[in-house]
């Protein structure tokens, strides 16, 4: 049924954001403070950060743009490094850096539904910049992960597919390609199982207590072109804007490929005596083998390993990895 009204429009818009809402039966199990901190934040990392934050971006309630605090240079890193260290410290942080503002933008298909919008995360520009660590902190991605990482992007995987196809037809060897896509992979991320990777990970006990506490009692909100919904409580996903926030979604996804065994896997592309198995850009990634059995085996160890920290697959069939197996060509014999 199609909405008119303001207020169903905006109750329509709450109701999706139930998507957003913890699981009841998988409440929160961790300590609230660590005694054994980690180094106080530098002035260096606070201008690292302001200097990687994008200008020309929309704020959140509090008004204040990032070019405000490019411009006050010095006086702006100290006042961040004060306020980020009291966080630091005390591993609280104020209830309004844990408000987001969704925006709703379409991105494909009837934008009568909700589903088929991409929310954009409105954040305090100060909170952006006061996350935990630099990314550079966190190290243990393999390289064929190459998203959200310096130097490298998703053409560099697309030229690494078309130089092993074009080998595979020099040498006539069979190829077979699985391109997995996850349904809403940001905002699905479970929170319990996340700091669990992240100890497993060796991530400081510090570091992830400073996180659970950002993430602990998070608010949003959707603005839509009828005003805003009413505030509610986010339980799972990964906040928008954050810096660290494409690392831990790294990570996570990481553990899915370690845990199913990809780079001990027999399957794959042998190429320079190396065995390679899949290439990633953040939540999407590609399978590869040289049979398709070899290809099946691996398709069901990351099924499962995803299935297990609740990561599940698209529901479209132009992208879902269940619905069709081999999103694939064939070369070699075929000519």
């Amino acid at each position: 049924m199609d909405l008119t009204e303001a207020e169903d429009i905006k109750e329509r818009w709450q109701e999706y954001a139930e998507l957003y809402k913890k699981d009841p039966h998988n409440p929160d199990n961790h300590n609230d403070v660590i005694t054994h901190l980690e180094p106080d934040i530098l002035e260096c990392e606070v201008k690292w950060a302001l200097g990687s934050i994008t200008v020309n971006k929309a704020s959140a309630g509090d008004g204040i743009p990032v070019e405000l605090f490019q411009t006050l240079k010095d006086n702006a890193v100290k006042l961040l490094q004060s306020i980020g260290q009291q966080n630091w410290k005390t591993q609280q942080w104020p209830q309004d850096q844990k408000r987001s503002v969704f925006i709703p933008v379409p991105k494909k298909g009837n934008v009568k539904e909700c589903s088929n919008y991409r929310t954009i995360a409105l954040i305090s520009q100060s909170n952006a910049q006061n996350s935990p660590s630099q990314p550079s902190t966190i190290h243990g991605l393999p390289d064929v992960q190459a998203g959200f990482r310096k130097g490298r992007g998703t053409r560099d995987q697309i030229a690494n597919i078309c130089w092993i196809t074009e080998k595979g037809r020099e040498f006539q060897k069979n190829i077979y390609f699985c391109f997995i896509d996850y349904a809403k992979a940001f905002a699905c991320v479970d929170h319990n199982k996340l700091w669990k990777i992240l100890k497993e990970m060796g991530i400081p006990d510090h570091l992830s207590c400073l996180l659970r506490n950002l993430y602990a009692g998070q608010e949003a909100t959707v603005r839509t072109g009828h005003g805003t919904t009413d505030w509610f409580q986010i339980g799972k996903g990964l906040c928008q804007g954050y810096i660290l926030s494409s690392c831990l979604f790294n990570l996570y996804a990481e553990y899915i490929m370690r845990n199913a065994g990809l780079d001990e896997a027999q399957a794959g592309i042998k190429i320079a005596g190396r065995n390679i198995t899949n290439f990633r850009y953040a939540d999407d990634t590609t399978l590869m083998a040289e049979s398709e059995e070899e290809l099946k085996s691996l398709l069901v160890e990351v099924k499962e390993e995803s299935e297990k920290i609740k990561v599940q697959h698209s529901e479209n069939e132009d992208h879902g990895i269940w619905s069709h197996h081999f999103m694939a060509n064939r070369w070699g014999n075929s000519g």
